[in-house]
């Protein structure tokens, strides 16, 4: 038999203590004393005869769900690095973890004890730090966050409290099996088919799929109770988590259990590594020799994602276009599908290339796997069948972007993700459709965003003025500000996919509008270029004032690093005036627009002259809790005039529409 061990690095026999400690010793406002040896027996020893997913049969029962553990307990915890030792034996779904945890307290008060989380089929084992055992009780939470509905709760007594700022390096062994579970989902109601196809998350022979916090709880976590039913709690817990931890470093040290053929490869957190098969005994037929396949992932910032973990069981196939062959690395059964992926990657190619740059910077890798669709980076986990090429473009351009550009800041990867598919509609379809798309969308945002922001300053009923000819005044207003809603994100700091998603794609349109295609795309290609600029919060906004030329201060403040609600437009007044024919010129009209933001984001919209098919735009910003003006001159009789085309998302309508009577002479 295999080893646990397999030069990872396995704990001493006293991390292999777990203490059996009442709930009181653990109870929140018990005074510590000195650290002593902790009271405890050897449970088990995990060794070669041992299956990595069993437990001991003496092993006490979890304590009662009586520990006390507070929300501000478990939301104090922030992981800053994790450096996992992952045994896997697909054959019983089974996982043996030793993790390498440092935690560090981002709470205000000093830490007694630690929280830590698991999915509740999986046992903690034994944590320990610097060497020596802590003393621990478990208990059994509900939560959704994990797809069986419960999580092994660990409540670590720490032998000294924890202040805030401080970090602790622990270590912490668990095992026990991981299996397809559609709990949570059917418990509120859901078919146990559907439910399976959303709760996919399993080790198995014919794979491996685990998909992290809010999925699949197969790595430690602290994180408060949040249930499916409770509106967008749980995602909202999930996103919050992805960002607090962005910055953390993850290591993994991974080693899979086959008989047969060997595993071909294993995804984490988006990254492929190739396993490095060693057979345990040569002298068996191929067909039923056992060994362990192994890789490792050197430590790197794990970015805004959870942990995911996926295996492939058979090398990909190549495809994609004739400048990019190897665009896509696809692993699946469905040969037949491949085709039509290819000429749907063709048919979007163009698009990416004029935006991002010539080249992609990496492959987008395809996992054939039944069930609701993930994606992490470009990777990309989905059920593939032959389909329409035109049907597959849209998905495509959205993951496809993942290939061509990268950003560890979720409102630039995402968005730009969400931004290429409605380039994408409107090349395929109309620029009409594209802007229908984005007011749909818009309409999930609106209801998200405050009514007023947090940190709203301006005054009400501020008023400002502007002219086609960039003329400016403004008025300040005594007006007091109103009561403040506590809702909203600002795209730097967003959790929520209604933000660094939906509002961000909106973003990537209104710059778009702002600066012209030529100079945004020109941006976009020297941020992609330059890693060094992703790591500031400014690269990107600098990077675009240097290729439009344009001070864009204004609009980051209000779109980008705060969170200024949405604007809400109407026009004020429309007056129009005769303009005499002299000099030759034909006679026309003066049409000057009032326009005012009740909003606190400051927008810059179209605003549109229109007779017939003809028309004269030009565009006008205008600050929050003000009012501007913009004259337009229009050769001919206009009969209406549009302010706003739907590329400014608004707490109400984006399009406004008022029909120009004109006076009579």
């Amino acid at each position: 038999m295999l080893a646990f061990a397999l030069g990872i690095g396995l704990a001493s026999g006293a991390e292999l203590v777990r203490a059996q400690t009442p709930a009181t010793a653990l109870a929140p406002n018990t005074e510590q004393s000195e650290p002593t040896a902790p009271a405890g027996k050897v449970l088990f020893s995990r060794d070669a005869t041992t299956p990595p997913d069993t437990q001991p049969a003496d092993a006490p029962a979890p304590p009662p769900q009586s520990i006390g553990v507070t929300d501000a307990e478990r939301s104090a915890l922030a992981f800053t690095a994790y450096d996992l030792d992952v045994h896997l034996t697909p054959a019983t779904a089974g996982m043996a973890v030793r993790a390498g945890l440092t935690v560090r307290n981002d709470g205000a008060a000093p830490l007694r004890r630690l929280v830590l989380d698991i999915s509740s089929s999986l046992h903690w084992d034994a944590v320990s730090s610097a060497g020596q055992p802590l003393l621990f009780a478990v208990q059994t939470l509900d939560t959704d966050a994990d797809h069986t509905g419960q999580t092994q709760e660990a409540v670590v007594a720490l032998p000294q409290p924890l202040a805030p700022g401080a970090s602790i390096v622990l270590a912490a062994l668990y095992s026990g099996a991981i299996q397809p579970s559609a709990v949570r989902l059917e418990r509120i109601g859901a078919p146990a088919d559907k439910a399976l196809a959303t709760d996919w998350d399993a080790i198995a022979p014919d794979g491996t799929a685990l998909r992290g916090f809010g999925s699949v709880l197969w790595y430690p976590v602290s994180a408060s109770p949040v249930f499916l039913g409770d509106g967008a709690k749980l995602f909202q817990a999930v996103g919050a988590a992805k960002l607090r931890e962005s910055s953390a470093t993850v290591r993994l040290r991974l080693a899979i259990e086959y008989i047969g053929d060997p595993p071909d490869a294993a995804f984490f957190c988006g990254q492929r590594q190739p396993l490095t098969a060693i057979s345990d005994n040569r002298d068996l037929p191929a067909a039923e020799s056992p060994g362990v396949a192994t890789a490792v992932f050197d430590r790197r910032p794990l970015g805004f994602r959870t942990l995911d973990l996926f295996v492939a069981g058979h090398p990909p196939t190549q495809a994609g276009t004739t400048s990019n062959p190897a665009l896509l690395s696809v692993v699946t059964d469905h040969e037949d599908a491949l085709p039509s992926y290819a000429t749907a990657t063709a048919l979007v190619e163009p698009l990416l290339t004029e935006w991002f740059g010539a080249t992609p910077q990496t492959s987008l890798s395809i996992l054939d796997h039944a069930g609701q669709p993930f994606q992490d980076d470009a990777l990309l986990v989905l059920p593939m069948r032959a389909a329409e090429p035109s049907a597959l473009a849209p998905s495509l351009v959205h993951s496809l972007t993942h290939a061509w550009i990268h950003s560890n800041r979720a409102w630039i990867d995402e968005g730009l993700a969400q931004f290429a598919g409605l380039l994408w509609t409107e090349r395929s379809q109309s620029r009409a459709d594209a802007l229908a798309e984005l007011q749909d969308s818009a309409r999930s945002l609106a209801l998200a965003e405050p009514e007023v922001p947090a940190d709203s300053t301006i005054p009400m009923g501020a008023s400002s003025s502007q002219s086609s000819s960039s003329s400016n005044s403004a008025d300040s207003a005594d007006a007091p500000v109103p009561s403040v809603s506590p809702a909203g994100q600002s795209l730097a700091a967003a959790t929520g996919d209604v933000f660094f998603r939906t509002k961000a794609a909106a973003v990537w349109w209104m710059l778009r509008g702002i600066v012209g295609d030529a100079a945004l795309q020109q941006a976009l290609q020297a941020y992609r270029s330059d890693p060094r600029l992703d790591l500031d919060p400014g690269g990107f906004e600098r990077t675009l004032e240097k290729t439009s030329h344009k001070d864009l201060r204004w609009f980051f403040q209000d779109w980008v690093d705060r969170d200024r609600g949405l604007p809400d437009l109407s026009i004020v007044a429309i007056t129009p005036s005769r303009l005499d024919s002299r000099n030759g010129l034909p006679a026309g009209w003066l049409v000057a627009v009032d326009v005012r933001n009740d909003g606190y984001a400051a927008a810059e919209v179209p605003v549109t002259v229109r007779s017939g098919t003809a028309t004269q735009t030009v565009r006008l910003r205008i600050a929050g809790r003000s009012t501007a003006s913009t004259r337009i001159v229009f050769a001919g009789s206009p009969e209406e005039v549009d302010v706003n085309d739907g590329s400014v998302p608004e707490t109400r309508t984006s399009v406004h529409t008022r029909d120009l009577v004109l006076p009579q002479h």
